[in-house]
């Protein structure tokens, strides 16, 4: 008789980020697949590919070219097909403005926490018919975490570990009182794109760990120019090398694990369902195969 699997395993990595981000020395067997989606069009393609020994997968977040701006990113369909490809644990790549002196362009933050300020998305795959509450105290696997942190450190990139990642709706630039009001609460970077992204992985039951590249100064700095799109993409060019190099080296540290993952990443559905089995609707349950068809399937 076969053994089942333990929940999120074996390891399968997937990354979030800019177009270029797959652009890995070493990366080979490289191949795109479209994974079709029952909540939608994902931004592009699937880019699959082995590091090493190590599956990994690649989403373009706004699709190759940059084409489908923050507000229009079809959230849901994104972290389904990454599900359904397989992926266990994904590493979002995000470019952000700092809300700190001590932030400036060139540094990555290793994000812990999350304000989502965002209003004009789809933020959970559940919902009437079958409804569920999944913990968000700690939105992001401090296991993914560690070992960002320790590839960060053997690839000599500036970076923090810990900060609060404030996420604006777009795709405007915030105002300066805006900016202002962010750095009293106390957030360290301002971004467009990890919520509900990163709500929606817990739902799917994925670890995820975002790293925020320090593309600008928001406007609140006094000395530094407005933001413009031009200055961030300079910035961003710069640190495509070190975002790719930090995949790379992250990558070895997750292979192999045997476990799902201590933090309870994998396994954040096991008490978040809360609908009675003979109420739930047929239909979001047949949706919902990928992302929650561990749960939904066994026997209650």
């Amino acid at each position: 008789m076969a053994t089942e699997k333990a929940p999120g395993t074996p390891p399968m990595i997937g990354v979030i980020g800019g177009s270029g981000v797959y652009q890995i020395d070493g990366l080979k067997n490289v191949r795109w697949k479209r994974v079709a989606s029952p909540f939608g069009v994902p931004s592009d393609e699937l880019c699959f590919g082995e590091l090493g020994d190590q599956p990994i997968v690649f989403l373009p977040r706004h699709g190759r070219g940059h084409r489908v701006p923050p507000s229009e990113l079809n959230f849901r369909a994104n972290i389904d097909v990454l599900k359904r490809a397989g992926v266990t644990e994904i590493l979002s790549v995000s470019a952000c403005g700092s809300l700190r002196e001590d932030l400036p362009p060139g540094h990555f933050v290793i994000v812990d926490q999350f304000i989502d300020r965002t209003f004009a998305r789809n933020k959970s795959f559940f919902g009437s018919g079958l409804v569920a509450h999944v913990a968000m105290a700690d939105p992001v696997c401090r296991r993914l975490g560690d070992h960002l942190e320790a590839a960060a450190r053997e690839c000599g990139i500036p970076h923090v570990r810990g900060g609060t990642y404030m996420v604006m709706e777009g795709p405007q630039f915030s105002t300066r009182a805006e900016s202002e009001l962010y750095r009293s609460w106390g957030c360290a970077v301002i971004g467009m794109t990890n919520m509900p992204e990163a709500k929606l992985a817990r739902e799917a039951e994925m670890c995820y760990a975002t790293v925020a590249m320090v593309t600008d100064f928001d406007c609140w700095h006094p000395h530094h120019d407005d933001v413009t799109v031009e200055a961030i993409v300079k910035v961003l060019l710069a640190n495509a090398d070190k975002a790719r190099a930090l995949v790379k080296h992250t990558a070895p540290k997750l292979h192999d694990r045997s476990q799902p993952c201590h933090a309870g990443c994998h396994t954040a559905l096991d008490t978040a369902i809360i609908t009675a089995p003979e109420e739930r609707d047929p239909a979001m349950v047949m949706k919902l195969d990928a992302v929650a068809g561990r749960v939904l399937g066994r026997a209650e």
